[in-house]
């Protein structure tokens, strides 16, 4: 049950929703966890060896994803907002020094409680149009619907 991104025209962001069949509080979890997370960051057949998150504003987020054929990527994301079980605002921590993946963006999810099931929000906001053009052109849709396909996956586990 995954939807188009949403592409503002006049405007440097990225909207994507969704909706999980899983309660708000067990979204949360699995967004806020390293042992969850590291189960389903990535597209199918990812791995996440390193997974460590200090899930508070000014925490640290740090991630080593791996993909199929044993390419490794290290990415940091530091925290700006966090509000359980509701909001999470994270940005790159080294924004730029990324040698892989879509131009640096700060990216708010927003768990909406629909009862036994949770909206997913996702709005990341780039410098610029023209980063947000790029981050389209290098697919940053596709990786977070395939790990939001996994991460259903996973609440169902869970």
């Amino acid at each position: 049950m995954s939807a188009a991104p949403a592409v503002v025209v006049d405007e440097a962001v990225i909207v994507m929703t969704r909706v999980f069949d899983a309660p708000r509080t067990l979204v949360w979890k699995a967004m806020t966890e390293p042992e969850h997370l590291a189960q389903w960051w990535g597209g199918a057949g990812f791995t996440n060896p390193v997974c460590e998150m200090d899930v508070r504003p000014g925490g640290l987020w740090h991630q080593l994803m791996r993909t199929p054929d044993g390419k490794e990527y290290a990415f940091t994301f530091v925290y700006l907002e966090v509000d359980p079980p509701k909001k999470l605002v994270w940005k790159n921590a080294d924004p730029g020094k990324s040698e892989c993946g879509p131009p640096a963006s700060v990216a708010a999810v927003t768990l909406d409680d629909m009862g036994a099931q949770t909206k997913w929000t996702l709005v990341a906001r780039f410098n610029s149009i023209a980063e947000r053009d790029l981050a389209v052109q290098l697919g940053f849709s596709n990786v977070i619907a395939a790990s939001n396909e996994r991460l259903a996956a996973h609440l169902k586990h869970t």
